[in-house]
């Protein structure tokens, strides 16, 4: 039911969402780190437009409580997979979804993720080793068995949340997500014919409920280098449909990349000044997880490791 044709309350109590019931596709996408920030959003947008769901994330309660909330605002099926994408029986477990031919999966959004708010001299390595873990080899894995699966059914969609922080030199953050876009535009090029497409998703710092919930301070970066997530996410989707192997959500971004070709070095040291305050605010907060939070975009919860992070987007 469109939004002006609810009835007005009198009282200022806020009201509950109305069901809305958009035609079933039939499809089913599965998207990883859905129960936060840029995930959730991929499954409310795909959940309106009738597709059902597989949703993967290692919070249970957090699982269950989406699942019911999407299945009643918007009638379609939600399946919820509790995995560690950090680990690889997580890995397995999800990429053993993808393979069942009697519950095709038609669309993969590669979402989880997490970085540290560390230089890359101070981290710990186990740290680093579980950030790569789930910011490369999940999703190779994941687009691995999807690309297969497709291919058997004459294709399918991949989509890969990267970020801006991968078309510029950012740390092992960033050549994690360089890899996602590297491998997205190999991808896409080598599958298209054959009805599979493969996008990168290069978002840069997106406005989510994490900030708030973890006591984050946003004041460091300019306003204009935030977005909005419904924004981000409509143009993935639209990118995705379209058969893009990279989609920058911004105009404002596409512009800084650009100015990044013919001068990285200034980009790269403007970046890095405001990565550095994030940092220093962030070891100043009193807020036990601020910490752990990383700079080029954050909306991820930020447990203490990275392991812990599994399927909450910290970073973009």
């Amino acid at each position: 039911m469109p939004q002006n044709d609810l009835p007005q309350s009198p009282t200022p109590a806020p009201r509950q969402q109305a069901p809305v019931r958009a035609r079933r596709t039939g499809q089913t996408v599965m998207i990883t780190g859905a129960t936060s920030g840029i995930g959730a959003e991929f499954a409310r947008q795909l959940a309106g437009q009738g597709h059902d769901l597989v949703i993967v994330s290692r919070h249970r309660e957090l699982l269950a409580g989406k699942v019911q909330a999407l299945e009643a605002q918007y009638g379609v099926s939600v399946e919820a997979i509790t995995a560690d994408l950090s680990t690889q029986e997580g890995i397995q477990s999800t990429a053993d979804r993808l393979t069942q031919a009697e519950r095709p999966v038609s669309m993969l959004i590669n979402n989880a993720g997490s970085g540290l708010a560390t230089d890359f001299h101070a981290s710990d390595l186990q740290d680093e080793l579980a950030m790569m873990r789930l910011l490369i080899e999940a999703p190779l894995a994941l687009s691995h068995a999807a690309i297969n699966a497709f291919l058997s059914r004459g294709g399918g969609r991949v989509l890969n949340v990267a970020s801006v922080a991968g078309l510029i030199p950012d740390g092992s953050y960033g050549a994690a997500k360089a890899w996602a876009v590297s491998f997205s535009r190999w991808a896409n090029v080598r599958y298209r014919a054959d009805g599979v497409t493969v996008t990168a998703l290069c978002p840069g710092l997106v406005r989510t409920e994490f900030h708030q919930r973890a006591g984050i301070k946003t004041a460091s970066h300019p306003k204009w280098m935030w977005m909005d997530v419904d924004d981000v996410v409509r143009e993935g989707l639209t990118a995705a449909a379209q058969g893009q192997s990279v989609c920058i959500p911004s105009r404002r971004y596409r512009s800084l990349m650009r100015a990044a070709r013919f001068s990285p070095d200034a980009v790269l040291e403007w970046f890095s000044r405001h990565e550095a305050k994030e940092m220093k605010d962030s070891k100043e907060s009193k807020d036990p997880q601020a910490s752990t939070v990383s700079t080029v975009s954050a909306q991820q919860s930020a447990p203490a490791r990275p392991a812990d992070r599994t399927g909450e987007k910290s970073r973009s």
